[in-house]
């Protein structure tokens, strides 16, 4: 079983909640979410919010804590084959409790499909609500310019 490495990144202003699925290989030897450099999240995520692109895992974290923005990964461990999420297998779900306990989070949003399965499957009855599945930003999901992913993610901003 592989671990999940990341800790979430949250505070009490947080209003909305980005959950993943696991981390890649590259986030994992980062320690930091969406570390992969063909990933598009931080992009995404800079360009919605009219940011600069942040580099440092410490300018993630403040992009991410100064527009309301929690995120988290749904698997706390789970068996996996490099990064595919395909090849996950064994889910441990994470807690996400501790995260809704804190902050007043509005809405719950999922990075892709594969992460909205897991979400519906061990998490949307146990919060009691759904969450919005935005296009991944995963550079496996090619078919999606950066352009169409920034336009389908504007409505992460309340």
């Amino acid at each position: 079983m592989t671990q999940h490495p990341i800790s979430p990144v949250y505070d009490e202003h947080s209003r909305i909640l980005i959950l993943g699925s696991f981390p890649s290989v590259k986030s994992r030897e980062e320690r930091f979410f969406y570390g992969h450099p063909q990933n598009r999240f931080w992009k995404v995520l800079s360009a919605v919010f009219e940011r600069d692109l942040p580099v440092t895992v410490e300018e993630k974290k403040t992009l991410l804590l100064d527009c309301g923005v929690a995120l988290w990964d749904l698997i706390a461990s789970c068996e996996i084959t490099g990064s595919a999420d395909s090849s996950i297998r064994n889910v441990v779900p994470n807690d996400i409790h501790e995260i809704l306990d804190c902050a007043d989070i509005q809405r719950i949003f999922v990075n892709g499909k594969i992460s909205e399965k897991y979400y519906n499957k061990y998490l949307r009855a146990e919060v009691g609500r759904p969450a919005v599945c935005l296009p991944s930003t995963s550079p496996a999901n090619a078919s999606w310019s950066l352009e169409r992913l920034i336009e389908q993610w504007h409505i992460i901003k309340i």
